[in-house]
């Protein structure tokens, strides 16, 4: 009671954890394993070696019975936003939306992908993971009785856990390796995701010019709050009268887990 495996999983690496929310340690590390990242064309492959890897660090019958939830590398996922069809009235014109909106984004067949959706009437919002790697995922916790309780982006889990602590105005930041994944908020609701890369040297300036940028595309205001998942250059954190940077709380030691470690832990217990 109280316990359950959170498995992070990135490209060519994932970290099996046991997270427990009455006893201590909250979090124990069961295993980690790397894996060759899919056999065939970018996300297209059978995805066959990372369900080898996850059944060498689940040994069969050992947590049979236990709820098991799967946070991703956002960059296994796809994520997207659709304009509501003019005068659509069915579930069926946003799927179909969606659908077009994903094969102009990304270029790939939509059936090769499952889509969940987080409905908002202004702005359906669409996340998308390969077919193939939930397969594995999904047939590895049958074969060991496990209760698949979540499959999720980083982002996405980030988000769940933190948007209803967001401030008005400010807008969601994750900091992830040397990504920055911008959570683009208007009028209380997400207006755009925006996955963009870190240069080594950003500061301040980097970051408030990289918003503004956003926001002149996205046509909204600039923010003056940056809410944010992740640990960045002290720079960021500088006090100033018109924009600052403010940390979501991060647990001690995060920093020196391995990516696939912090996938799995995203978003704390809850």
């Amino acid at each position: 009671m109280g316990q359950a495996l959170r498995l992070g999983v990135a490209a060519g690496h994932m970290s099996l954890w046991r997270g427990s929310r009455w006893r201590a340690p909250a979090w124990t590390l069961l295993g980690e394993a790397a894996y060759v990242p899919h056999a065939g064309l970018g996300l297209h492959g059978d995805f066959a070696a990372l369900g080898q890897a996850l059944e060498q660090i689940l040994p069969a019958g050992q947590y049979a019975g236990w709820p098991l939830a799967v946070v991703l590398d956002d960059a296994l996922a796809r994520l997207w936003q659709v304009d509501m069809p003019q005068g659509a009235a069915r579930l069926a014109d946003i799927e179909a939306a969606a659908a077009l909106r994903f094969q102009s984004l990304y270029g790939d067949a939509p059936g090769l992908w499952h889509s969940s959706s987080a409905w908002d009437a202004r702005a359906p919002f669409f996340c998308a993971v390969p077919r193939a790697l939930l397969a594995q995922l999904t047939r590895v916790a049958a074969e060991r009785k496990l209760a698949l309780i979540f499959i999720t982006p980083q982002f996405a889990r980030h988000w769940n856990r933190w948007h209803g602590a967001l401030k008005p105005g400010a807008w969601f930041g994750q900091l992830q390796e040397n990504t920055l994944t911008l959570g683009v908020r208007h009028d209380g609701g997400l207006r755009a995701v925006r996955a963009l890369p870190v240069p080594q040297d950003a500061g301040r300036d980097w970051l408030e010019q990289t918003l503004a940028r956003e926001a002149l595309l996205q046509g909204v205001p600039a923010p003056a709050l940056l809410q944010l998942c992740g640990a960045p250059p002290p720079a960021w954190l500088a006090q100033a009268e018109a924009f600052h940077c403010q940390v979501f709380s991060t647990p001690d030691g995060e920093g020196t887990l391995s990516p696939a470690a912090r996938l799995a832990r995203s978003g704390g217990l809850a």
